[in-house]
């Protein structure tokens, strides 16, 4: 049996909301949240029917730039949810802040419905920290949470590091901010906890509807195990696969001993107690000078460094090294680039230090919120010689 698709657009994410709930009902058609009602350029035609047991196809690029359509069954969207009220200790009210294309925020809408509440929707534009601690104070349920990404996080505690006193109460009154979407580099971590922010640190995808791992442990009855260095998710909140695409579905989705597995695609690593530690990307991984180097472990370093909690690391092409890691940093770096070069370094060896520092006035970003990582190495490799 097969089931209508309906195409709404998440820029009016209370009928996003509507849509998920006549879905998860059984009644309604499966949701395809698009951020315009329209067809996206570039991308095949959307298949008008999908499996019965779909309710909500997440339309994604991701990194990489390859169209996606990720199948998410009922089960998995409510195994999801109940996975992270279990993680979270219960069901509660929460602020979409996030677009509801993208599988975090949907998945508000999800936990939302799960929980019988309505969500307090910040709407659309830039994000602003005294707009969204407005939002925050509509909460009403004891338990009271969000979804964010780090630049996200990080506009919150500037504000209340300003001395706004509202932006401060509204980040101390969630019982847990999810973040998530991209690495959060631990000095921000330690900064929101310092203000009393109850943070948790998430890890998953589309393909697993949305955060699995949280702080490093696998929610609910979800399993990550490290195979051959990368590491593969099973559990309850798996996709059903990508819509019109069998071949790459085979190949991101294996079964062993009767058990179903996701690649994510992620080096990492699973220590004896089950916790998660994600490298990065294995597919961010240059050669420099002979010797592999991940990208995304370069990029972790320099964010412990003070004022590079938000900078980006991207691949140019060397003429000598063959590909070298250079930083991208929105406004001015208070460190040159041979403390950057020394700390790097001393981190992940010497092959990963980076060969300069470019500056940007601002850092091109996805509408998700996360560093447009094409655009930026397309500013990095344009800027000849670069910047110390």
């Amino acid at each position: 049996m097969t089931r209508a698709v309906r195409v709404v657009d998440s820029s009016r994410p209370e009928e996003v909301f509507a849509a998920i709930a006549d879905a998860l009902a059984g009644g309604g058609p499966a949701v395809v949240p698009r951020a315009g009602d329209g067809a996206v350029a570039g991308w095949p035609e959307l298949e008008d029917r999908v499996a019965q047991n779909v309710a909500l196809v997440i339309e994604t690029s991701g990194s990489t730039g390859v169209p996606k359509r990720v199948a998410l069954s009922t089960d998995a969207l409510l195994a999801s949810a109940a996975a992270s009220a279990g993680a979270l200790g219960g069901q509660g009210q929460w602020v979409l802040a996030l677009p509801s294309h993208y599988v975090a925020g949907a998945q508000v809408l999800v936990r939302s419905l799960a929980a019988e509440t309505e969500p307090v929707v910040y709407g659309t534009g830039h994000f602003d920290a005294e707009r969204f601690a407005e939002a925050a104070e509509s909460l009403r349920h004891d338990l009271r949470y969000t979804s964010l990404v780090p630049v996200q996080l990080s506009r919150l505690i500037e504000a209340v590091e300003a001395g706004s006193r509202r932006v401060g109460s509204a980040l101390r009154g969630f019982d847990g901010i999810l973040v998530g979407g991209q690495a959060l580099a631990p000095a921000l971590r330690e900064r929101a906890l310092q203000l009393g922010a109850r943070i948790v640190t998430t890890y998953g995808s589309s393909e697993t509807a949305g955060g699995c791992v949280y702080d490093g442990v696998p929610i609910g009855t979800t399993v990550v195990r490290e195979n051959a260095g990368q590491l593969e998710i099973s559990g309850p909140s798996l996709a059903e696969g990508y819509v019109g695409d069998a071949e790459r579905t085979a190949a991101a989705f294996v079964e062993h001993d009767g058990v179903r597995w996701y690649r994510t695609g992620d080096v990492g690593r699973v220590d004896e107690d089950g916790r998660v530690t994600v490298l990065g990307r294995s597919d961010n991984v240059i050669i420099s000078g002979g010797e592999k180097v991940l990208l995304d472990s370069v990029e972790q370093a320099v964010q412990e460094l003070t004022g590079f909690e938000h900078a980006v690391v991207v691949a140019v092409d060397d003429a000598e090294w063959g590909q070298v890691p250079v930083v991208v940093l929105e406004g001015v770096a208070p460190d040159g680039l041979a403390t950057v070069r020394d700390h790097v370094a001393g981190r992940v060896g010497r092959a990963g230090a980076p060969a300069r520092i470019v500056r940007v006035a601002s850092m091109p970003r996805l509408a998700s919120g996360k560093p447009d990582r094409v655009a930026l190495a397309d500013i990095a490799a344009a800027a000849a010689g670069g910047t110390a």
